[in-house]
């Protein structure tokens, strides 16, 4: 699909909105990946300061090496919180950085993966994603993550329709400047609500330096060759490399809905293997540094589309704020202290507009869901992305041995969609079969 008229006006008025106005944007989508960024550390015991340091930094690494073309923030990676509890059930600091040492042998495998494409040639690889894997995945990606956006609601739906209630406002009815900043718009006055209801603990903040440093050394990878425990770094890398498999294809479908998004083939330019090697590599220098493993982020392609901003330019803004806040303990607890229902109330805007190009990328490449083929793909995609993430397991375990691989739902949906793609015949459509590109993605 050939850029659209609104995409070229959106990366028009990006490059004349001047200093100022980038900052806000860049603000805006630092706020959008903060919520579940800081989840992460909290929830295994890892540094805040350090997974918004790596953050940053996996950031601009990642642009740089994707040439800076793909409009993409790296946040705290989910997929890998089974392989931190596995080593460090109860964030045992002197047992994170074996887990984090698990990690970047993950890491690795996105390398081997972008190896792969290069030699083959992306047109191989992407004759495989069609738009109806593709739509599908990207829908399952936004309703994956809508538990956490309701459950972080029900802590005050008033506070969240405040936040829901700005956002839909400023983005239909806005004008200039309001319509493009309608995140950071709702974030403040949600946040403002919370205060009048007294649902903001303000005690962090005061308790928290204004500077510190965003690391030990003995909360790093380096750190445990000391005195290696040679066993318990083999079980790691055993454990936690094969979450890598989940995560990368969790990557190709996010890189996907950029592409669908912005209205550019980001998997052929800059290329799949490229943005592979950014993710893996900003994963492993995260995880060298006792941070959490990094990923592409929905929340922020959420931005994207509400927006219609997609320089990557303020992406690249939003990371060199993460990189400030990780050197004052106090602006990060600022951050933190926002009030739960506040990131519920945004994030199911941004999670449903997820979904929502999704649906884009499968009208607009007119899916002929009279297909019997095709409805079994997207059938079998939607049904076990969603359905294995609200299952009891939350995953699908394949346990081999000791090990124990813990597959996602939309890791799993994905892998199916794509085997089926390949093996059932399509007789209504050549593209798959001569190996052309998505209509979505050209």
């Amino acid at each position: 699909m050939s850029k659209s008229t609104i995409n070229k006006e959106a990366i028009y008025d990006a490059r004349q909105l001047g200093v100022p106005k980038m900052l806000i944007l860049g603000i805006q989508h630092m706020f959008a990946m903060f919520g579940a960024t800081v989840l992460v550390p909290q929830l295994t015991g890892l540094s805040i300061s350090a997974t918004l340091l790596f953050a940053g930094l996996g950031t601009l690494l990642f642009h740089f090496l994707t040439k800076g073309k793909v409009p993409a923030f790296l946040g705290s990676s989910f997929a890998f919180l089974a392989g931190y509890g596995a080593i460090a059930p109860n964030g045992e600091r002197e047992l994170l950085p074996y887990a984090c040492f698990g990690v970047v042998f993950a890491s690795l495998l996105y390398f081997v993966l972008a190896a792969l494409i290069k030699i083959f040639g992306i047109k191989k690889v992407m004759k495989f994603f069609p738009p109806v894997v593709t739509g599908p995945i990207i829908i399952s990606i936004g309703l994956t993550l809508s538990q956490s956006a309701v459950d972080n609601c029900s802590a005050n739906w008033i506070v969240a329709l405040v936040a829901i209630l700005i956002v839909v406002i400023c983005n239909i009815w806005g004008k200039g400047m309001i319509r493009v900043i309608p995140i950071i718009l709702g974030a403040i006055g949600s946040y403002a609500a919370a205060v009048a209801f007294g649902d903001v603990d303000f005690t962090a903040v005061k308790e928290a330096a204004w500077f510190g440093a965003p690391f030990a050394m003995q909360d790093t990878v380096f750190h445990i060759f000391k005195a290696p425990d040679t066993s318990l770094m083999i079980t790691a890398i055993i454990t936690i490399m094969p979450i890598a498999i989940a995560t990368m294809m969790e990557h190709i479908g996010d890189i996907a809905a950029i592409s669908s998004t912005v209205g550019q083939n980001f998997l052929e330019d800059p290329g799949l293997h490229r943005t592979l090697v950014g993710d893996g590599l900003a994963t492993l220098v995260a995880s060298l540094f006792g941070a959490p493993a990094n990923t592409t982020y929905g929340e922020n392609t959420g931005v994207l589309t509400l927006s219609r901003v997609y320089d990557p330019r303020v992406i690249r803004i939003a990371a060199c704020f993460a990189i400030l806040l990780s050197f004052s303990p106090k602006f990060a607890a600022v951050i933190s202290s926002m009030p739960a229902a506040t990131c519920g109330g945004i994030s199911i805007v941004l999670y449903g507009m997820i979904s929502a190009v999704g649906v884009r990328n499968v009208v607009e490449n007119q899916v002929d869901f009279k297909e019997s083929r095709n409805v079994i793909i997207a059938a079998l995609i939607l049904v076990l992305s969603i359905g294995i993430k609200y299952s009891a397991a939350g995953a699908i375990n394949i346990t081999i041995g000791e090990v124990t691989i813990g597959l996602s739902g939309l890791a799993v949906g994905a892998l199916v969609g794509i085997i089926l793609n390949a093996a059932l015949p399509d007789f209504s459509t050549e593209e798959v079969v001569e190996g052309k590109e998505p209509k979505s993605l050209k």
